[in-house]
């Protein structure tokens, strides 16, 4: 499974961006898909996480300024940010948990797979 993101840059504060992951590759189905972000010299964190069935979940910092959406007939997922802050500035990560199948037994395999990161620069 490959993950391709992208939309990040620079913005001044209070500003918007939008962020866009899609995941290609072989695989059964996408479950849970989400967005982390790492700060220079912090550790990598979650955003914003998104099931299915579109039920999200949010970093308490995100919830009233970020939203999460998937299609999941395109195996897309999108982070529109608002009123972002100097604070948000980072390297942002899609996510995917996929299931696969194993090429021997072709039995079902579960793993979280990773984008290669887009960074977002806020400036106040």
């Amino acid at each position: 499974v490959q993950l391709q993101a992208s939309g990040g840059g620079w913005v001044q504060a209070g500003g918007f961006l939008r962020l866009s992951c899609a995941a290609s590759g072989s695989f059964v189905r996408l479950n849970d898909m989400g967005w982390y972000r790492q700060a220079p010299g912090k550790q990598r964190g979650l955003v914003a996480t998104i099931g299915r069935g579109g039920a999200a979940s949010y970093e308490d910092s995100a919830r009233d300024r970020f939203i999460i959406t998937r299609d999941t007939t395109k195996n897309t997922v999108s982070l529109w940010m608002y009123k972002l802050r100097p604070e948000d500035t980072a390297i942002y990560y899609c996510n995917a948990d996929a299931q696969t199948t194993d090429p021997t037994s072709s039995r079902p395999v579960f793993g979280t797979f990773w984008g290669q990161g887009t960074q977002v620069t806020v400036s106040s």
